[in-house]
């Protein structure tokens, strides 16, 4: 899929702020791979207290599980879910590549109805991402 276009990294930060920021449970979105590099929304401004104190913690966790991202992504993988203290973080995998849309939720939040909505908003960064 190679590193995207200026117009596709507007293309996918359109889909993260349109189609997933509104959602009131989802704090935070992105596509990164390890780093967090890569596209990443704004953190919404009533969550900014929440988010920022464990942002060490969450990039180091998200650090550690993109090198299994790298490894396994090949093999098939396709979604990981971890908790870190009161929310969840979704990584839902970017076929054959070491980067994934994520996004950290409250872990209360029905995560049902935010895997259909995370796996739209992955259908339309993957058609970005294969157009030419």
């Amino acid at each position: 899929m190679g590193e995207p276009t200026v117009n596709r990294k507007d293309q996918i930060t359109k889909v993260l702020i349109e189609d997933l920021q509104p959602l009131e449970d989802i704090y935070f979105c992105f596509v990164a791979s390890k780093n967090l590099e890569g596209i990443l929304a704004p953190i919404k401004e009533e969550h900014k207290n929440e988010i920022l104190p464990i942002w060490e913690d969450l990039k180091n966790t998200m650090n550690e599980l993109f090198d299994v991202i790298t490894h396994y992504s090949e093999h098939g993988l396709d979604k990981i879910y971890f908790e870190l203290g009161n929310y969840d973080v979704l990584f839902f995998i970017l076929p054959g590549s070491n980067t994934a849309l994520g996004a950290v939720i409250p872990a209360l939040a029905n995560r049902g109805l935010l895997e259909v909505e995370l796996e739209n908003a992955r259908r339309a960064i993957i058609k970005i991402l294969e157009e030419t």
